[in-house]
């Protein structure tokens, strides 16, 4: 078994329904990047979605940060939360509901993803400007 927890998918959404039922989730409207016309843009409404093995027993926490690679400006923290985990064996899902998330120019930003102040996923999100035909 990890030492280190194992991020099984980081996933970029507009929605996630848990069944009650089942509790299968159901991820809708999947995307990997922005695309804007104008800057600063301010996206409404996205969700991260996130799942986790190998986590040992007890509270974690998950802190998500995203900026520009090499920019003066320090990464912004998205998330910050805590969450408990039944043991190892488990698989955690967390749903991440991120709102009025702004983007001041285009760029391929950087995603740190850390589990108890220790990096598990270092990835990039990429806000592409769309320019219109003239």
């Amino acid at each position: 078994m990890s030492t280190k927890p194992q991020v099984l998918a980081w996933i970029t959404c507009d929605s996630v329904y848990v069944d009650p039922a089942t509790g299968k989730h159901t991820l809708l409207g999947i995307f990997s990047s922005l695309r804007a016309k104008e800057f600063p843009v301010v996206h409404p409404r996205m969700v991260w979605f996130l799942s986790f093995s190998d986590l040992t027993i007890g509270k974690h926490q998950l802190k998500m940060t995203i900026g520009l690679p090499m920019a003066e400006e320090e990464p912004r923290t998205i998330i910050d939360r805590e969450f408990e985990s039944p043991g190892p064996q488990h698989r955690i899902n967390l749903i991440n509901d991120i709102q009025r998330l702004k983007f001041d120019a285009p760029g391929n930003f950087s995603i740190l993803i850390e589990i108890d102040g220790q990096v598990v996923l270092a990835s990039s999100f990429p806000i592409i400007e769309v320019k219109m035909p003239s």
